[in-house]
């Protein structure tokens, strides 16, 4: 019966260390849902959006309806009060009377534009400025990607460090205990000794140094999540890495100077100041408008007035103190700034675009080399400690070995994450960086 459960308890425990491994795509899930930046986006695009209803708004009628309620109070006497009035039918005794009313009016207006050239670039602008929300989103998203990929290789590179530095402990542990051992039967020198302590102290130094580099990789790694992220999924051993597609760099800078969202707002910023422009400038024209309008005023004592209208209202401005000819040439000089951050955006995207497809590029061929070098770093390895054994090696030799393996290692699988993380970096520029990209690179991962 022990037995039995004693397995169910094992496997148990190995389920649940698996459950709790989270790999790439559901850190990114969580950064989705959690993330500050990305939040501020979407409400910033959510803000966006309202913009193109606004600009409509400028082409509607607008419809209003105002009233008012009255109350006079007064009254009326002659000079004389009392005297007598002679008329046609004898005399009258003329006296004061009260004049209290009341008064009630409606007044319902419509206006509807005909022809405002201002509002109808203004509407364009919004229509520009909805178009450049979307943009800056989808340039969110592309950050977010990439800012998750680089916080969790940051998390594994940390990882390797510390698992490099405690295996060299180890192995410098041995060797200090082997050194010890040896100099009390008198086969090893008190020098020797002495070095394998140096190593030792030396190594319980990078230790804590790693655990803390860890502690805060982990940090930055929840400040994105919003929560303490849970054991990581490590990258397989010996896992390929293919190069671009395209394998030249010229369609990538010709896709970045066009795609990418940072161009693309620079874009429509330059065709937003245009319309500046002409909005500005209508100013100077006329503008039409179609009014209506119905009235009801309703007096106590005198009766009912309604008045219905409606006509055309017509408006022709002919000076403003130069304030329009003014804001035409500020709008000019705000095209002429828009142009040039548009070139900006474009070789700034260029630049990027390169630099990423050249990290790529240089390394692959780092993670070819240090493949080669691992190989080469066993094999030394293993030739000093059989020196050391028969007597042809010291001490010192065998931990140079062990640390020069455990160097080529951390900076094999950093030559790796660098290069994956180059990768999406140069989709980013490219403006083509979507979430199945970080599901080929989770493909990656040991699961």
């Amino acid at each position: 019966m022990r037995k039995p459960l004693i397995a169910v308890l094992i496997a148990s425990a190995f389920v649940s260390l698996s459950a709790q491994a989270a790999d790439l795509n559901q850190v990114y899930q969580q950064a989705l849902a959690n993330d500050a930046q990305y939040a501020s986006a979407r409400a910033a695009l959510a803000a966006g959006r309202e913009r193109v209803p606004q600009g409509r708004a400028g082409l509607l009628p607008n419809v209003g309806l105002s009233g008012s309620h009255t109350r006079s109070n007064g009254d009326f006497s002659p000079f004389n009060e009392g005297q007598m009035q002679e008329g046609l039918f004898g005399d009258t005794l003329v006296t004061g009377r009260n004049t209290d009313n009341t008064t009630n009016t409606y007044n319902l207006t419509l206006s509807q534009p005909l022809f405002r050239w201002a509002n109808w670039q203004q509407y364009q602008q919004s229509k520009l400025a909805q178009a450049a929300a979307e943009a800056q989103f989808a340039q969110v998203q592309q950050d977010l990607i990439t800012r998750v990929a680089q916080a969790y290789f940051d998390v594994l590179t940390a990882q390797d460090n510390l698992g490099a530095t405690q295996s060299q402990k180890t192995a410098t542990t041995e060797q200090l205990a082997s050194a010890k051992r040896n100099f009390e039967v008198g086969t090893q020198t008190i020098t020797d000794t002495h070095e394998a302590q140096a190593a030792y102290d030396l190594v319980v130094a990078q230790e804590f140094a790693a655990i803390n580099d860890l502690d805060n990789k982990r940090a930055a790694l929840q400040t994105i999540i919003g929560e303490a992220p849970a054991a990581l999924a490590p990258m397989r051993a010996g896992v390929g890495i293919g190069a671009p597609q395209p394998a030249a760099v010229e369609p990538w800078i010709a896709s970045a100077e066009e795609q990418n969202y940072g161009v693309v707002t620079a874009q429509l910023a330059l065709e937003s100041a245009k319309r500046d422009i002409e909005r500005n400038r209508a100013g100077h024209y006329p503008t039409v408008d179609l009014v209506a309008n119905a009235s009801r005023s309703n007096t106590t004592g005198t009766g009912r007035t309604n008045n219905n209208a409606i006509g055309v209202q017509w408006n022709v401005p002919l000076f403003s103190g130069f304030a329009v000819t003014s804001k035409v040439r500020e709008s000019i000089a705000l095209e002429d700034k828009a142009r040039n951050d548009l070139e900006t955006a474009r070789r700034t995207a260029s630049q990027g675009a390169r630099q990423a497809y050249l990290g790529v590029n240089s390394g692959l061929a780092q993670v070819r080399a240090l493949e080669a070098a691992e190989v080469s770093s066993k094999s030394a390895l293993e030739s000093n400690k059989l020196g050391y054994q028969v007597g042809v090696r010291i001490n010192i030799d065998v931990l140079n070995a062990q640390k020069q393996l455990f160097a080529t290692q951390k900076d094999l699988s950093k030559a790796r994450y660098d290069t994956i993380i180059n990768g999406l970096r140069l989709k980013s520029a490219a403006g083509t960086l979507k979430q199945a990209d970080l599901a080929t690179v989770n493909s990656l991962l040991q699961h």
